[in-house]
C-alpha cells in the first residue's frame, strides 16, 4: 500500500438525520467539485457547535443530533489536487455503508497542517522485515459478542503460530483498555475511537513484518471496514466468532450479562447496544458446534491456503 497523504479540512455542517453523528465515524461526502464523485472521509472533531436541537439529556461531546449545525473538522486519505479550487464547495455528507443522505454543507479552507506533512520514505520497509522474518504479514481480526470466545481462540492460535516460529503479537481489547485506551469508556463515540486506535496499532505491527491477532467485539460495520481500509486486501482477515447471544448470556464468564440486565453496565453490547454481525468476512466460526481447538484448526487451514503459512510450519 503506498503511503497515503491525509488531507485536513474545515467544514461548516448541518445535520439533518435522524442518526447520531459521531467523532472518529467515517463517512462519504459527495459534492459536484469532487471529480471523484464521492470522497470517503473521518470525522476528526466538534470544533464548535453553532445550532443546538436542544435536546435534554444528550451530551454533546463528540455527537450531533438532528437540527445540529456546527463547525466540523474532517479528514480524508484522498488528496485533493488542487485544495483551493475545493473551498467554499458545497457537499452532501452520504452513510458510507447505505449511501443515506445524512446532512449537509460547505467546505470552508484546507487546514494548513495536513499540507505541511510528507511521507518519510525509510530504506527498511515492510517487505524486508517479512522477509527476515520468512512470513507473510497480516492483520487476524477476531469480531463476535463479549464471551463468543474471540480471546480464547485469538490466544490458541498465537500459541500454535509462535511454537510453529511465527511471530506474532495478540491486541486483547480488555488488556488495551489498561494503558492506550484507559482514558475510553463505552459510549458508541468511544467504541469508535477504541478501535480507530487499535486499527492504527495493528497496521504499524503489521508494517513491522508481524502476524497480528486483534480480539476485539468491533460491533460496528463501519468502524471494521474502516480498520480494513487502513491494510492491503489480502493483509486483513476478518474471523466472526459466530456465538448466539443467549449462549454468551449463559456462559457470563465475566457476570458482565448479569449486571447488564441488572441495568449496572450502560452500553453493553447485545443488551442496550446494538451488534452488526460481518456480511462477508473472510472466516466464520461457531463455537456452539466447534471446541476452541478446532476453530484453531479451521483458521490455520485457512491461512495456509491463503499463502499466509507454509504448510510445514504448522504441520
Amino acid at each position: 500500500m503506498s503511503p497515503v497523504f491525509d488531507l485536513q479540512f474545515q467544514a461548516r455542517l448541518n445535520w439533518l438525520s435522524e442518526k447520531t453523528f459521531l467523532v472518529g465515524r467515517g463517512y462519504s461526502l459527495a459534492s459536484s467539485a469532487i471529480s471523484e464523485g464521492k470522497l470517503p472521509v473521518t470525522a476528526v472533531r466538534i470544533k464548535q457547535i453553532l445550532q443546538t436541537s436542544q435536546l435534554p439529556g444528550r451530551s454533546r461531546l463528540n455527537q450531533l443530533f438532528p437540527g445540529d449545525s456546527a463547525i466540523i473538522e474532517f479528514s480524508s486519505p484522498s488528496v485533493f489536487p488542487q485544495a483551493g479550487v475545493y473551498e467554499s464547495a458545497p457537499f452532501v455528507v452520504l452513510d458510507s455503508q447505505s449511501n443515506e443522505s445524512l446532512g449537509e454543507g460547505v467546505i470552508e479552507f484546507v487546514l494548513r497542517r495536513s499540507t505541511n506533512i510528507r511521507w518519510q520514505n525509510l530504506t527498511i520497509n515492510k517487505q524486508a522485515r517479512a522477509f527476515a522474518k520468512q512470513q507473510q504479514p497480516c492483520c487476524i481480526w477476531f469480531t463476535g459478542l463479549s464471551g463468543a470466545g474471540k480471546s480464547t481462540i485469538a490466544n490458541l492460535l498465537e500459541k500454535k503460530l509462535y511454537d510453529s516460529g511465527c511471530h506474532t503479537y495478540l491486541l486483547d481489547g480488555d488488556n488495551l483498555r489498561h494503558g492506550l485506551n484507559r482514558d475510553l469508556g463505552f459510549t458508541e463515540a468511544d467504541r469508535i475511537e477504541n478501535i480507530r486506535r487499535v486499527a492504527e496499532v495493528a497496521k504499524l505491527m503489521v508494517d513491522a513484518g508481524l502476524i497480528v491477532i486483534a480480539s476485539f467485539i468491533s460491533p460496528f460495520k463501519a468502524d471494521r471496514q474502516l480498520a480494513r481500509a487502513l491494510f492491503e486486501s489480502d493483509e486483513f482477515i476478518e474471523v466472526f466468532v459466530d456465538t448466539p447471544l443467549v449462549e454468551c448470556e449463559r456462559r457470563d464468564v465475566k457476570g458482565l450479562y448479569a449486571k447488564a440486565r441488572r441495568g449496572e453496565l450502560k452500553n453493553f453490547t447485545g443488551i442496550d447496544s446494538g451488534y452488526e454481525p460481518p456480511e462477508n468476512p473472510e472466516l466464520c466460526v461457531q463455537t456452539t458446534v466447534q471446541t476452541p481447538e478446532q476453530c484453531v484448526e479451521q483458521l490455520v487451514q485457512y491461512l495456509v491456503t491463503q499463502n499466509i503459512l507454509l504448510q510445514k510450519i504448522v504441520e
